[in-house]
């Protein structure tokens, strides 16, 4: 399996045909068809569903997909290291991270970085913890950072001395938006949409969950997300409220006893 067929295999997936794909990577038609033959013929599976003007994905193709992606990714990494390596300090470092301003002292350090070293850039992969512990295990990061809870008994670890704010994201017309702080009996009840990982995680020290305490079982959790953007957008939809430390901008900040609360000014 040569990594030159892996890129004509990620190519026609993504421009899902062999035309686009041609015209991208400047290789004939009949050639990469023969190389997607001969692949699935190597793998003895059938990757692609063959129409008159597309070629979409089977499920064994989707799976060689990501395989595909994570192979070239440390294809190019591996070239990069050996590349930079008896020359000057340079090359890529590879983080990942989940939404949390804590990411900000690994940014200002990073930019502090690049003054003395102009050589060395950086990658970062935003995803939530689930998604960086499956990419630092595959070698695919030099760190990440991670928002709690989240087990790291399996890493090397040290905790960065920030700390998110919660707060509450609705639309300023929700009938919360009137109040200047949130308590814990104001949730109950009304449609939530909450973060996988603060949910997934039921083991003890999760802050997220012990805020709510008993109320927790009486919950109207009605949808769940893993990165703030796309939750956000179902809070403009008003599918429901999100209890959150990051929020989307622009946002303005009403201070409070208990928890902060965000309001959209355009929603």
């Amino acid at each position: 399996m040569e990594l030159r067929v892996l890129n004509y295999f990620l190519t026609v997936a993504r421009e899902g045909g062999l035309t686009g794909a041609s015209e991208v990577l400047h290789v004939t038609q009949p050639t990469m068809s023969r190389q997607i033959q001969e692949l699935e013929e190597e793998l003895g599976q059938k990757l692609f569903i063959r129409t008159t003007r597309s070629m979409v994905l089977t499920p064994e193709g989707m799976l060689l997909r990501k395989r595909a992606e994570e192979i070239l990714e440390m294809a190019e990494r591996t070239k990069a290291e050996f590349s930079s390596m008896g020359s000057a300090v340079a090359g890529d470092v590879f983080i990942g991270s989940g939404e949390t301003f804590a990411l900000k002292r690994v940014t200002d350090l990073m930019a502090q970085i690049r003054e003395d070293h102009p050589g060395i850039h950086f990658q970062i992969y935003s995803g939530n913890a689930e998604d960086v512990m499956e990419r630092l295990e595959k070698g695919l990061l030099d760190f990440g950072v991670l928002v709690e809870p989240v087990d790291v008994s399996r890493y090397n670890s040290l905790s960065l001395p920030a700390k998110d704010t919660w707060g509450l994201i609705l639309r300023r017309d929700h009938p919360l938006a009137q109040k200047s702080h949130i308590r814990r009996e104001d949730l109950t009840g009304i449609p939530l949409i909450v973060s996988r990982q603060n949910m997934a995680s039921q083991k003890a020290g999760n802050d997220y969950l012990d805020w709510f305490g008993k109320t927790y079982e009486s919950l109207n959790i009605v949808a769940g997300y893993n990165l703030m953007y796309n939750g956000a957008l179902m809070v403009k939809s008003g599918i429901g409220c999100i209890r959150s430390s990051t929020p989307p901008r622009p946002l303005i900040s009403v201070s409070a006893p208990s928890i902060r609360l965000w309001k959209q000014e355009s929603w």
